[in-house]
């Protein structure tokens, strides 16, 4: 179960304080963001018997580009070889968000491929409403359905990063990204660390280009089902160091029986859209 993590990622409380918690990020927070395309090498760090994994490579391109304006775009394929010490099969998955801040709309795809075969499409669109978030699912079966009030990534991530800046280092929010079936939102607990500098053994700095030497954020985020109830096991956990321009890197992605580590191997800093947002009046 390879979700698009990266996209998840990259709050203040469940309920309808995380659908209008964006709001109070948006002049600020969303001006700060840039846009970047960042590729990431992928390798197994652990995996259980349980999991059947023997070994799995990969390669991770995440693409943002946009404007508190215009709104945000992503761009997201992750590609991972996996030997089962039977059989060796390629995944492929691709993704492509828009999110608008102001409207509070939010529209995804994704495609996902078993060696260069289709397996399966997904395309829909949501938006916040009055008691939550309304979903319509166009890909595979044309169908609607209503969840819970939810962040969507971008405005999860302003709030990971407003959180870290005002020093909060726990909190909870539900998210909703449009993975898997796209008929459900997650919950979420995130903590970070302190702000830090990197050190002189931090390899992964180096790849940040004009950003190597920029304090960051240690953040973990624990995804969890919404039906979970009692002691839940996360679905999933991401541990990653995260700059105040949304940028990542040392990625750790934690699906219980099997863990893949990500670094970053380019960073590539793309055209900043010229911001057509209107002046306040005086």
């Amino acid at each position: 179960m390879l979700r698009k993590s990266l996209g998840a990622i990259l709050a203040g409380g469940l309920g309808l304080t995380a659908a209008t918690s964006a709001d109070a990020n948006t002049e600020s927070g969303a001006r700060a963001l840039l846009p970047h395309r960042a590729i990431y090498d992928l390798k197994l760090k652990d995996a259980s018997e349980r999991s059947g994994i023997e070994g799995m490579v990969g390669r991770m391109v995440y693409e943002f580009t946009g404007s508190a304006c215009t709104g945000f775009s992503t761009s997201f394929r992750l590609v991972t070889k996996i030997d089962t010490g039977e059989e060796t099969r390629l995944s492929d998955q691709q993704t492509i968000t828009y999110e608008d801040l102001s409207a509070r709309q939010f529209h995804f795809e994704t495609k996902s491929f078993t060696d260069e075969q289709l397996d399966k499409q997904l395309s829909g669109d949501a938006a916040m409403a009055e008691n939550g978030i309304k979903v319509e699912i166009a890909q595979p079966d044309g169908r609607e359905l209503d969840l819970p009030a939810s962040d969507f990534p971008t405005g999860h991530m302003l709030d990971v990063i407003e959180n870290a800046k005002q020093g909060k280092h726990f909190f909870e929010a539900r998210v909703f990204d449009g993975s898997e079936n796209g008929d459900q939102a997650l919950l979420t607990t995130t903590v970070i660390g302190k702000q830090q500098d990197p050190g002189k053994d931090d390899a992964d700095a180096e790849k940040a280009g004009e950003f190597s030497k920029t304090p960051f954020w240690p953040v973990t985020i624990a995804y969890f089902n919404e039906s979970a109830v009692g002691d839940p096991t996360p679905v999933y956990n991401m541990s990653f160091k995260l700059y105040e321009n949304g940028i990542t890197r040392d990625l750790t992605m934690d699906y219980g029986d099997f863990v893949l580590s990500g670094n970053l191997v380019k960073l590539e800093m793309l055209k900043q859209q010229q911001d057509p947002c209107p002046v306040p009046a005086k």
